[in-house]
């Protein structure tokens, strides 16, 4: 599998950022996601410098404790579920992924009971 063209050609907008902060990666969907701020030209930027408080003194938090971030938005009409994770490399924190993908407005929702649960 080419897992460079998987992460470039993924319908969902992923951008990679090290530990400080600097963006270190964007797939094409990122790129389109952030074109009105640069696009891909945001490679080498730093994250924080992309987000007014508070949200820039929370993702300041994020990345020194390297803790996950999960929320969803709406934006332009459209719902995403934003994934926020550290990334480990050789199980050290390198930084963090951030994953936005669309939700769609009728997804269906499952409750699924593990096997062998009796409570």
């Amino acid at each position: 599998m080419d897992y460079e063209q998987f992460f470039r050609s993924f319908p969902g907008a992923v951008t990679v950022c090290d530990r400080n902060g600097v963006i270190l990666e964007m797939n094409a969907r990122a790129g389109e996601t952030f074109a009105s701020d640069g696009g891909r030209a945001l490679l080498g930027s730093n994250v924080l410098d992309c987000h007014p408080e508070p949200a820039r003194t929370k993702l300041r938090s994020m990345l020194g404790e390297g803790r996950t971030n999960v929320y969803t938005i709406e934006k332009n009409g459209l719902k995403k579920l934003i994934y926020q994770a550290p990334w480990l490399e050789n199980g050290e924190y390198r930084g963090f992924l951030e994953l936005a993908i669309i939700i769609p407005g009728d997804m269906p929702h499952f409750i699924r009971e593990a096997k062998g649960d009796t409570a």
